[in-house]
């Protein structure tokens, strides 16, 4: 079975046998580094999951990344200074300008709020736009108009990361390939180019495999969303039917009216 939590420490485990070069995204940016993984974890529902990996990480010291947004359903004052007390990175998973009806001032006032009342919980210095596929706005516009550095922001992976020197990997559409249905969550100016490269995967056991081959060598940075990843049976099959579910809507709905 995939996606259950004995499946991501598999994971974790054959990482580590690559060597240690975990880093947050706060020290990738500062750092640069030739190769790394970097662990990003976007927070979208049930913050009990992603406390869960990061207590894992913890025993195996490991510091991932984990970006909170300002909605009930992932927002845990409590979670969210228990992961940062664990050493691990805590960032604001931003969605303002859907919450504010694609209107850029009232984005970027909600932005500036939400961000201060994250860092009243922990250090912020990175973001990310959470994807809304159902919403016709994508957050990252805001910064057509407005500069997150002059907030004290030092990254948001997709305009500070430079993907022709690190490979990307996330687990949207509970899959290792969910470009093909992902609204938002893709790079496709490099996609091609690493699919030439070998570095293409559906599950977590073929990137397991991948580690194992040597296929990581630009360094990866991983997004997971933990909320997808059970230990209970009726929990893992409730997870797969509603994401399949969704990404046929996704693929055929939204994607297409993103392109």
């Amino acid at each position: 079975m995939d996606f259950t939590v004995k499946t991501y420490i598999e994971l974790l485990e054959a990482l580590i046998r690559e060597g240690s070069y975990f880093k947050t995204f706060t020290q990738y940016i500062e750092e640069k580094p030739n190769k790394v993984f970097v662990l990003r974890h976007d927070v979208d529902l049930l913050p009990n999951h992603s406390l869960r990996f990061a207590k894992i990480q913890a025993e195996k010291g490991i510091s991932g990344s984990y970006f909170f947004r300002a909605v009930p359903e992932s927002w845990d004052e409590s979670i969210i200074k228990e992961i940062a007390g664990l050493g691990h990175e805590i960032g604001y998973h931003y969605e303002d300008l859907t919450l504010e009806n694609g209107n850029v001032d009232k984005a970027y006032d909600s932005f500036c709020r939400n961000l201060d009342d994250l860092r009243k919980l922990a250090d912020v210095s990175t973001i990310c736009m959470h994807g809304s596929p159902a919403s016709p706005y994508d957050s990252k516009d805001i910064w057509k108009k407005y500069d997150y550095r002059k907030l004290g922001i030092i990254g948001e992976p997709y305009f500070d990361i430079d993907f022709s020197k690190i490979y990307y990997l996330t687990d949207t559409g509970r899959c290792w390939d969910g470009y093909k249905v992902s609204v938002r969550d893709k790079i496709p100016k490099y996609q091609d180019l690493w699919i030439r490269e070998g570095f293409s995967f559906h599950s977590t056991q073929q990137v397991i495999s991948g580690v194992k081959e040597g296929r990581m060598q630009k360094g990866v940075m991983f997004t997971f969303h933990p909320q997808r990843w059970h230990n209970s049976f009726v929990a893992w099959s409730k997870e797969l039917v509603f994401q399949n579910l969704k990404n046929i809507i996704k693929k055929h709905f939204f994607v297409k009216r993103s392109h």
